[in-house]
């Protein structure tokens, strides 16, 4: 797909053009404002990213230079997370704050193991959105993607899309990944997690991966804070314990809650570590 953040850069640039309008998002969407999302697309060295979110993330790797290696060993976590889900019986999946579409997408991964796998994809951001539903034109049926804010689970539960696509009846693949940071304590992810952790049957299983305070130098979750300050969304460094506590009345997988780039990885990861740490974790609900 043609890179819809330049095509509307190239609209704004024509005197009187109404590029939102024209892509089918919202009268009133900001492209003055980093979005986190398409922050993390120019880490992963995507194209659907404004001048704003580019320099916003060049201030975040200035103090994180290894950021671009981070973020693609979240999104690494993310595909060995689906496949371990898929493996263990897992066929349809809920991504929360999914991001801008970046392959291998959820629906591939776990397609490569269940064939007719269902896809819930969502994300506050329009942008986002409008991205997912132009890649899955081609995905066939059982795979959406629909607008939510994870800080408003009940919406998304009761969404008749995601209703239509995903049988809560049955186990469900629930995708926490890289986005619960972006939600403060006053907004309570805690009740987030647990609303849909609530729903699922038995069997069912939580992927949370979450930047943390313990082990990343002050410095950097400071300079991190103030990046995303400006952003539409902060950044909240929480504790190991503060991200274990997601997992409440779930039974964490081996090996638990580690570096992302740990997580069921086949060989010993070379190098130094991570400026930047981020945990992930994937839970069974029994």
């Amino acid at each position: 797909m043609p890179s819809l953040a330049a095509d509307m850069g190239q609209d704004e640039a024509r005197e009187g053009a109404e590029p939102a309008a024209a892509y089918g998002l919202p009268a009133d969407f900001d492209v003055t404002t980093p979005s986190p999302a398409r922050m993390y697309d120019y880490y992963l060295g995507g194209k659907d990213n404004f001048a704003v979110d580019r320099a916003a993330a060049e201030k975040a790797l200035a103090v994180v230079p290894d950021g671009r290696r981070v973020a693609w060993s979240n999104r690494r976590f993310l595909v060995r997370a689906v496949k371990y889900l898929a493996g263990n019986g897992i066929e349809q999946f809920i991504d929360l704050g999914t991001g801008i579409p970046t392959s291998p997408n959820v629906h591939e991964t776990a397609r490569a193991f269940v064939p007719d796998a269902r896809v819930a994809y969502v994300d506050y951001d329009p942008i986002v959105t409008v991205h997912n539903r132009a890649l899955l034109e081609s995905a066939g049926d059982g795979i959406i993607a629909v607008r939510g804010d994870v800080r408003y689970p009940l919406n998304i539960l009761t969404n008749h899309a995601v209703r239509d696509v995903i049988d809560f009846r049955r186990p469900v693949g629930i995708l926490f990944v890289a986005v619960l940071h972006f939600v403060t304590e006053e907004e309570d992810p805690y009740r987030a997690v647990a609303a849909f952790r609530d729903r699922v049957c038995p069997g069912s299983y939580v992927a949370i991966s979450h930047i943390t305070s313990d082990g990343t130098d002050p410095h950097v979750v400071s300079a991190i804070q103030d990046v995303y300050r400006q952003a539409s969304a902060p950044a909240v460094f929480r504790s190991r314990a503060g991200i274990e506590r997601f997992f409440e009345g779930l039974r964490l997988v081996k090996p638990g809650l580690v570096e992302v780039s740990e997580w069921r990885r086949n060989r010993a990861r070379p190098g130094h570590p991570d400026t930047l740490r981020f945990l992930g974790g994937v839970g069974r609900k029994p």
